[in-house]
């Protein structure tokens, strides 16, 4: 039998180099032909006047009118007249024209103005309201007494200086839509559904948490679909459910049109890979109701800016969104298991789509079993595999074994070195001021970080081949063994994964699955063994067998792989394509690079994985090698090139985001010991402040003193800014004032000394709608209780001073009113014990800007996008 093998192998010569090319390029244009039109695929927006033609339906050219005008409002910061009281007004006003047109035979429709203050524990802060307002509606069938609602939530309040129309006007006007669809349609739902119109995330999270928290309907509650963007525009994913309620999916899979989710989405979200929050975690942690969140991610360049406009937005993407919410609403409203969602909480979900075409879903139990099933059944396959390679040839089963845990380590190493070479590249490009090339040609990802992926899947095994192993192995034996290497690497680790419970392993299921079913058919056919057809292909007739002569196995393998690659490619291209724009609001401190390299690796391994060694069927595949590094230097040098700088005014904009501070710092006996003013700087973008040196003078800025100051000495306006002040922000003083545009006052109303070494104070505190206030007990003192709520208080372990209380006012400028008791073990209280930090951000666009602020802004480049506000900050010593 060996000798029949040899005088085979010596007749399967290799396949002529020139078909390298093509095997590779064919990939790539299945990715190009398939992948990206389906990736980017919206349905043609409704028109008003094909309304009666299309009863029922979500028209877009309507939700496309009301868009305009919520655009043409400008900023809607939450304090502001155009938030509390225009927003609130057009809002009502829209609604009504709903009530108008609404069948009264059939349906309710409440509205209530809500009001409401309030505090809670968000990260490393206090995040402390009064008087926001939150628009809401109930509409309900007259027919029905259900008392179990599903809420519908998005946000029309904006981040400042940014219009919002994306973020989230575009989620506003759909379920305005959705609304008007629901009461004047024949086809009637059993639950109540509740939209709430939220004028109050992005500072952060107060309206959800007013709504669910304060409001007579939110008991009622049931089940959610929050709707927000991190973009403007294109397809809305699913992002993340439940928890523990897969009956959403169910309803989901049944009812969206056109789905676009994903677990592995859902578990990069909640671990930070994004730094990003929604609604979402309020209802969840708070209701808790559990849901669906989705948003927009397209065109994430123009998120929280000026560029977020109505021209950004098609009438498509529209239609999208709103069939898609339209459709699950009527499905989850009319969903039995409403009646008693508790019931159906059955654990997590898997979840995804296929290319936009349709939807998958299962219960987390099963994916576990299906995993482990699936993993065994590919080591199982692989021995059988290698046993009959023992049978056919001849061979000691020790010799196959050994060749077999040579190719497994070769193809561990190609393994690593896929993951490594794209990183390495990112660790490069950055030491040489280069990250962040992809950020304005995104296709440079596909030579600085893919190419190099490749050839480190191919390289250890191509090598191995070229210093041609034993030929006691026929060489398409090699060529098997390195493919059912991978599958014991892919079916060891969705054992791991699955063990560790993440449910993102059903991507290696998914691999596993195609992958066992050719080698299963391999083996039955005997196409592995002898290189002969044994029975017809219809779907690969068109090869020709001369030049295939000995590898027939291989088509088998390609074609198991096709719908793999398809999926692979179009999950990590969503992945990439959301994450490409976010990379700009790393800090300055983490290469974001990092990232977009491992995710180039990942999905490269998880699409060429069973498919790049094959490339050793061609003659001299060491070319094919050379000339993907070729691709890969050629694209290293256009990135250092003019054609790699990141930024482009307007579309792929950096952002310098830098407050106009003035300092004031009071001693315990009133002295003031510093009064000064300068643009305390916020570095999101890696390349700091380096980029504009050239037009703006920034040669003082300097690190900030956070040994001693209380917070930096800076007004650091959330958690994150606080956290990274020490590390990345910067202080660049200026010899002229900064003129602040209002008043903020701190009164010390009384100080009274409590028995047991305890001393309590009261304050009064006035100023803009948004305020920081960062608290510090010193000289041996501690904080014991104050009137805020405990949160941090009861976790000492947890949270230790500074503390910090984030104060939004809306709709009620009254002051606030709070007090503290601190404890001192020695009971002397004739020193200081506490110091108060005040930032008061002047964050509206209607908040004049003094003429050296304007002028500073003004020579800032021109692919520069600037988010800054005045700022006062005030220490005092008590």
């Amino acid at each position: 039998n060996t000798i029949i093998e040899l005088n085979e192998e010596r007749r399967h010569r290799p396949i002529a180099w020139y078909y390298a090319p093509t095997y590779l390029l064919f990939w790539l244009a299945l990715f190009f032909a398939v992948v990206v039109p389906l990736f980017n695929h919206l349905p043609t927006g409704v028109r008003e006047f094909e309304e009666p033609a299309k009863p029922g339906e979500f028209v877009a050219e309507r939700a496309q009118r009301v868009l305009l005008e919520l655009d043409r409002m400008g900023p809607k910061i939450v304090g502001d007249e155009m938030n509390e009281k225009t927003m609130v007004e057009f809002m009502l006003n829209e609604i009504e024209k709903v009530r108008q047109v609404m069948r009264y035979d059939l349906y309710e429709l409440e509205v209530d103005l809500q009001r409401a203050s309030g505090a809670y524990l968000l990260g490393q802060m206090i995040n402390m309201y009064q008087a926001i307002q939150n628009v809401v509606v109930k509409v309900s069938t007259k027919s029905s007494n259900s008392t179990n609602y599903l809420l519908i939530n998005s946000h029309y309040d904006t981040k400042q200086g940014s219009t919002g129309t994306g973020d989230a006007g575009f989620m506003i006007v759909v379920m305005l839509e959705v609304m008007r669809q629901l009461v004047t349609s024949e086809q009637t739902f059993e639950h109540p559904v509740v939209f709430l119109y939220n004028g109050a995330e992005e500072q952060p999270l107060q309206g959800s948490h007013a709504f669910i928290t304060k409001h007579k309907w939110s008991t009622n509650c049931r089940a959610l679909i929050n709707l927000d963007s991190c973009g403007a525009g294109g397809r809305e994913i699913l992002f993340q459910s439940g928890p523990n309620h897969p009956w959403l999916m169910h309803y989901y899979r049944l009812n969206a049109k056109h789905p676009f989710a994903s677990t592995m989405a859902e578990e990069l979200f909640q671990a930070g890979f994004i730094s990003s929050d929604t609604d979402f975690r309020i209802f969840r942690d708070f209701g808790p109701v559990p849901g669906v969140d989705m948003a927009n991610t397209k065109n994430g360049f123009v998120y929280h800016s000026k560029f977020d406009r109505y021209d950004v937005i098609s009438r498509d993407s529209l239609q999208n969104t709103g069939e898609n919410v339209l459709a699950l609403a009527r499905g989850i409203s009319n969903a039995p298991e409403m009646y008693d969602t508790d019931a159906h909480a059955e654990g997590h979900s898997v979840f995804f789509d296929f290319l936009g075409l349709f939807f998958i879903y299962y219960v987390e139990i099963t994916g576990i079993a299906l995993n482990i099933s699936f993993a065994l059944a590919g080591l199982a396959m692989v021995c059988v595999s290698l046993w009959r390679m023992t049978k056919v040839t001849g061979l000691e089963s020790s010799f196959i074994a050994s060749s077999f845990g040579v190719i497994l380590l070769l193809e561990l190493a190609g393994f690593a070195l896929a993951l490594l070479l794209p990183l390495l590249m990112a660790a490069l490009l950055d030491a040489g001021d280069r990250s962040m090339a992809y950020f304005a040609n995104s296709w440079l990802v596909l030579g600085l970080y893919i190419c190099p992926s490749i050839i480190g899947l191919m390289l250890p095994v191509t090598l191995y081949y070229t210093l041609q192993p034993s030929k006691r192995l026929p060489h398409r034996y090699h060529l098997q063994m390195a493919g059912q290497a991978h599958c014991v690497i892919l079916s060891l680790l969705c054992l791991i994964l699955t063990a560790f419970g993440i449910r993102s392993a059903y991507l290696l299921l998914m691999s596993l699955f195609f992958f066992v079913g050719a080698l299963l058919l391999n083996i039955l056919t005997n196409l592995q063994d002898r290189g002969k057809f044994y029975f017809v292909f219809a779907a690969i007739s068109f090869v020709n067998s001369k030049i295939f002569t000995g590898y027939h196995w291989c088509i088998l393998i390609c074609v198991s792989q096709l719908l793999p690659f398809l999926y692979f490619s179009y999950l990590f291209h969503a992945f990439i394509t959301v994450l490409i724009p976010r990379s700009a609001f790393g800090g300055g401190q983490s290469n974001p690079d990092l990232l977009i390299a491992l995710l180039c690796g990942l999905g490269t391994i998880l699409s060429m994985g069973f498919v790049a060694p094959l490339i050793n069927i061609f003659w001299r595949p060491k070319c094919i090698i050379f000339g993907l590094g070729l691709i890969t230097f050629i694209f290293s040098m256009i990135s250092i090139s003019s054609v790699g700088f990141p930024y482009r005014p307007k579309t792929n904009v950096m952002r310098i985001t830098f407050l106009e501070v003035q300092r004031t710092f009071y001693e315990y006996d009133g002295y003031i010991s510093l009064h000064d003013s300068g643009y305390y700087f916020d570095i999101q973008d890696r390349h700091q402040l380096e980029p504009i040196s050239s037009s703006v003078d920034v040669t003082d800025a300097v690190p900030l003193d956070c040994g001693s100051e209380l917070m930096c000495g800076v007004p650091c306006l959330h958690p994150r800014w606080c956290k990274t002040a020490a590390k990345t922000a910067r202080w660049l003083p200026r010899q002229q004032h900064v003129e602040i545009p209002g008043e903020t006052t701190l009164k010390c109303l009384n100080k009274t000394e409590l028995s047991g070494y305890r001393i309590k104070y009261g304050f009064r505190l006035s100023g803009p709608p948004h305020i920081g206030i960062f608290l510090r007990p010193v000289k041996g003192a501690k904080m014991l209780d104050w009137s805020f709520v405990r949160g941090m208080l009861d976790k000492p372990f947890v949270y230790k001073p500074p503390y910090h209380i984030f104060y939004t006012w809306a709709a009620d400028n009254s002051p606030l009113e709070f007090s503290l008791e601190l404890l001192k073990t020695d009971g002397y209280f004739e020193e200081p014990v506490l110091e108060i930090g005040i930032a008061a951000h002047y964050v509206s666009h209607e908040h004049k800007r003094d003429a050296l602020s304007k002028e500073f802004i003004q020579a800032m480049p021109d692919f520069v996008y600037v988010m800054e506000w005045p700022a006062s900050y005030t220490r005092y010593v008590f």
